[in-house]
Order: structure tokens, then sequence, then C-alpha cells
């Protein structure tokens, strides 16, 4: 099981640290990464890490502001998002697979995460 929180509503270009506690003693080997879904829109890739695929983000957009990191002693996922923009107001969603990123992709899992949290809500107002 995965639990999100840290989100919440912050003014434009502020910032947030949003955490993603896993349930289980195999966090270490788990592909990692946080989705998010805007109002009115589908779900969309933001980041992700893995054993084999370091961090990996959906655009240098997100790069330059966001950073994905893991502590496996906690078993926690983090997304620290900084310089937050209205457009980033959505429901983010952290999910896990035993997977890894790349094989997911390469046989057309991708992004069929096996475990997904129920959501923490960002909302950024300008």
């Amino acid at each position: 099981q995965l639990q999100a929180s840290g989100g919440g509503l912050v003014q434009a270009g502020g910032s947030l640290r949003l955490s993603c506690v896993a349930s289980g003693r195999t966090f270490s080997r788990l592909s990692v990464a946080w989705f998010r879904q805007p109002p009115g829109k589908e779900r969309e890739f933001v980041a992700s890490i893995s054993r084999i695929t370091g961090p990996t983000y959906s655009s240098d957009s997100v790069k330059e502001r966001f950073t994905i990191s893991r502590d496996n002693d906690k078993n926690t996922l983090y997304l620290q998002t900084n310089s937050l923009k209205p457009e980033d107001t959505a429901v983010y969603y952290c999910a896990a697979d035993t997977r890894d990123i790349w094989t997911m992709k390469k046989v057309g899992q991708w992004p069929n995460f096996g475990s997904w949290g129920q959501g923490t809500q960002v909302t950024v107002s300008s």
C-alpha cells in the first residue's frame, strides 16, 4: 500500500514536499514514480526512479523545478516541488511496481504500475 501526503494550497513561486510512504519490506527494490491529474485532464507522468533507470522527468520544465528522491530506510518516496506554477495544480499520485521501468516500457506495460496511492491535492494560486 502507498500513502501520499504533503499537498496543499500554495502561491505561485512557492514550494511543497510531497511524500509517499510504502508498506512492506521490499521498497528498495521497487520502481517508483509520481503522476498527476490536472482538473479536467488525464493523468500524466511527472517523474520516476528505479534501480536501473535513475531519476527521469517528464519535461525540462519539471526537471528544473522538481526533484524526485527516495529514502529506502524509511520506505518513503519524495517529490520536492519548487517554483510552483498554477498549471502545476493537480492531484498528485505516487505509484510503485516490482518491475524496472525500462522493462515496463519495453513490454508495453507503461505506465501500468501495480500499486497506486490515493492522491494528494496540490493547488497553486496565481
